[in-house]
């Protein structure tokens, strides 16, 4: 990635997010553990954050189930194929890492899975937290368990009906 970083601080309703990104592409969604917003829009906030803060605020208001902005992946190429695959779950389902491993074709790279879904820098956007454990628990989130079962319960809860 190259040009200059820019963040922009959004409080969603279980703790503030950072986000990062240059003038074309948002590269990082991770909540910070503060209070307050440290980093509010300003005249200089690039238009692609400004997006960003405005789709997740439909996310957590239950009117959108997929985001548009640009991204860009920074990792391995596993890494990107996992976090690729980690994008087809659907909005308000849940996989597991077999899963993903299954679907990127290696069955058996299940811990290599894991610990790609644990790197995962664009929370939300890359639904790690649809991953649960083969055996039905919620496994390990960056952002705390807690925010993990609160936004599968928000999915749940606006998840469109379909005809």
């Amino acid at each position: 990635m190259s040009g200059r970083i820019y963040k922009l601080n959004y409080e969603s309703p279980i703790g503030v997010l950072e986000i990062m990104g240059t003038e074309d592409v948002i590269c990082s969604i991770m909540f910070a553990e503060q209070d307050q917003i440290v980093n509010p829009i300003q005249d200089e906030t690039p238009l692609v954050l400004r997006q960003c803060a405005e789709q997740l605020d439909q996310y957590f208001n239950g009117k959108r189930y997929e985001f548009t902005f640009p991204i860009e992946l920074q990792g391995t190429e596993f890494q990107k194929t996992v976090w690729n695959a980690l994008k087809g779950i659907p909005y308000a389902e849940i996989g597991s890492y077999k899963d993903i491993a299954v679907s990127i074709g290696n069955e058996k790279a299940i811990r290599a899975v894991g610990s790609a879904n644990g790197k995962n820098r664009l929370s939300i956007v890359i639904p790690c937290h649809r991953i649960i454990g083969s055996n039905g628990k919620l496994t390990g989130y960056a952002g705390g368990l807690w925010r993990k079962e609160w936004l599968l319960n928000h999915e749940r809860t606006y998840k469109r009906t379909i005809d």
